[in-house]
């Protein structure tokens, strides 16, 4: 995992201290921790109207707090779906055999498809994020060539790797992510723009 990467997951609010040069992208993604979900830059504000009802009197009153507990809120654990991304770290083994992944998807899932598209024979793959959008899973190759910045491919389980997608290296995959002062800006120029002050 590259220092770029790094940074930029340091940046979006995840826990690096386990990464080490010497372990695998799959490795050191198993140690890294975030304790709240990830929003990407095409995010609709999705929710904001219903907080800003509920805490309307902050707004109005003490902006820095309600954008505070604003902030507390959507950068938490919760169950609310805002159209987030969940960050994971299972490993899926379609082509492993014997595992438990080969007997589930045994026939379901093309096995040249998959190596022409990835270009490794029988590939393992690391899920990296869940969403509730299309694509909704993403994955990298846990033998993938270059571990310091894998490529992630995006499958969605209405398809479930009948349709594979490339979506470039995983620093760049990063970008589309918002850091929480990224977020807030988006948040705070809606609600400005709709409600004044």
């Amino acid at each position: 995992m590259n220092d770029s990467i790094i940074k930029k997951i340091i940046a979006l609010g995840g826990n690096t201290d386990a990464v080490s040069a010497g372990k695998s992208f799959v490795e050191n993604w198993q140690g890294i921790r975030f304790t709240h979900y990830l929003y990407d830059k095409d995010w609709d504000v999705y929710g904001i109207d219903q907080f800003y009802e509920s805490h309307k009197e902050l707004y109005h009153n003490h902006q820095e707090k309600f954008y505070d507990n604003l902030l507390t809120h959507y950068f938490s654990a919760h169950d609310s779906a805002y159209g987030q991304y969940f960050v994971k770290d299972w490993i899926f083994t379609p082509f492993k055999e014997d595992s438990d992944d080969q007997q589930e998807f045994e026939d379901l899932i093309d096995e040249d498809y998959v190596q022409e598209v990835v270009g490794i024979s029988k590939p393992d793959f690391l899920c990296i994020l869940y969403s509730y959008g299309y694509p909704d899973h993403y994955f990298v190759c846990t033998e993938d060539p270059e571990q310091s910045n894998p490529t992630v491919y995006s499958t969605d389980h209405e398809v479930y790797f009948d349709e594979l997608e490339n979506e470039g290296n995983f620093e760049d995959f990063l970008d589309q992510f918002m850091t929480q002062e990224e977020f807030l800006e988006v948040v705070t120029e809606y609600l400005t723009e709709k409600f004044g002050k």
